[in-house]
């Protein structure tokens, strides 16, 4: 499995917390990831289009606000589980880089 991109990871991330509209989505992204990933909306519903063509997200609701649509997204299954496995593989990957680091009493680390 190749490793997801960190938007799509930012994203899935973000509906891991519940049901979002797509503004929601942007400012929790932008929230979690100290605000080092901004994504713009254009950016973000055509992730929602891949992500839900993937299986990994699905619509769970809409609601009428000043007149306009807004549409909520949650997290599947797969969706949950393919963001779990992306969470343990990045972690394994910052352990393993730690590890040498303090093994080469670099970075700082001890």
């Amino acid at each position: 499995m190749k490793s997801m991109q960190e938007p799509t990871f930012l994203i899935l991330t973000a509906l891991a917390a519940g049901p979002q509209h797509g503004y929601g989505v942007i400012t929790d992204v932008e929230r979690i990831s100290d605000g080092q990933v901004r994504l713009r909306a254009g950016t973000l519903y055509a992730a929602f289009d891949r992500l839900q063509a993937e299986g990994l997200i699905e619509a769970d609701r809409e609601e009428i606000v000043d007149g306009r649509v807004r549409r909520y997204y949650r997290l599947t299954g797969d969706g949950a589980a393919r963001l779990a496995a992306e969470a343990e593989r990045m972690s394994r990957h910052a352990r393993a880089a730690a590890a040498r680091l303090r093994a080469a009493g670099a970075g700082g680390l001890a």
